[in-house]
């Protein structure tokens, strides 16, 4: 059987921290990761820019063999995913899918929350999309969903300052904004997939009864629901258990980042688009 990876996108570095979790759950399958740390971060960059930008990596995935893509990265599939599901991928290859990270996560989010409140953390890109409030309100239209942006957190944790004092004051200050919108929220999703690699700090701003919520656990749980139920997609991926990495950027800048985010090291490959 020729190779059939599982694409995993991200604009940078932070889709790591889903496919660390993937891998764990699903270690059979191959894996290429494709980090576009050229043009990161994409969190301020325009719908249109976004959408060009994961669609070329999503085809350059496809290239590779992959009939399946993961877009580990939130503002990609806020601003991007449904538009390559429903106007690419149809003329691309009809057999192929993209998966997001924003609908698993909408889909249990309500099963954290006591007081029916809760807080989404990100990208000004992902709050301005309103895709958590819209994706949300299908599974549990009764939450008050309250979104906070953090501009400056993705460049904080890609150039290494996430431990900096500079980091304190900036999530000090986004997360005191965030809980001033309601003193009810008890629940708070890091909708970003850099900001695990900030969860210590973000814990010790709130208090400690609200549950602080990564999405690769919860990514992870529900690819591996999906390919339960689609057997005929999941015939498609192949198994060897094989790894490969591949950045926009200087491949030894993102081997010497990568290993943060993955909890292991990685030997990526350069790649021009």
């Amino acid at each position: 059987m020729k190779q059939q990876p599982i694409g995993v996108f991200d604009s940078g570095y932070g889709g790591l921290t889903v496919l660390k979790e993937i891998t764990a759950r699903l270690p059979q399958y191959d894996y290429i990761y494709l980090g576009d740390n050229a043009r990161a971060p994409y969190g301020t960059r325009s719908f249109e820019t976004v959408y060009e930008y994961t669609l070329e990596c999503v085809k350059w995935l496809f290239e590779q063999g992959c009939t399946l893509v993961v877009l580990a990265c939130n503002t990609a599939s806020a601003k991007a995913l449904r538009t390559i599901q429903q106007k690419d991928l149809p003329k691309i290859d009809a057999a192929k899918r993209v998966l997001g990270v924003i609908r698993p996560t909408a889909e249990i989010i309500g099963q954290f929350s006591k007081t029916g409140n809760v807080g989404i953390l990100a990208t000004n890109g992902t709050v301005i999309s309103g895709s958590y409030p819209i994706e949300i309100k299908k599974f549990y239209p009764e939450l008050h969903v309250f979104q906070q942006a953090c501009p400056l957190w993705v460049q904080l944790v890609e150039n290494n300052e996430y431990n900096s004092p500079g980091a304190d004051y900036f999530i000090q200050k986004n997360m005191g904004e965030l809980l001033h919108q309601s003193g009810q929220i008890d629940t708070i999703l890091l909708a970003c997939t850099h900001y695990p690699l900030l969860i210590e700090k973000i814990k010790r701003s709130v208090p400690g009864h609200v549950t602080i919520l990564s999405q690769g656990e919860i990514v992870a749980n529900s690819l591996k629901d999906y390919l339960d139920r689609h057997p005929e997609i999941e015939a498609n991926c192949s198994k060897n258990g094989q790894m490969a990495f591949f950045t926009t950027d200087s491949a030894e800048d993102f081997d010497s980042h990568a290993a943060v985010f993955y909890g292991k090291l990685v030997k990526s490959a350069h790649l021009a688009l």
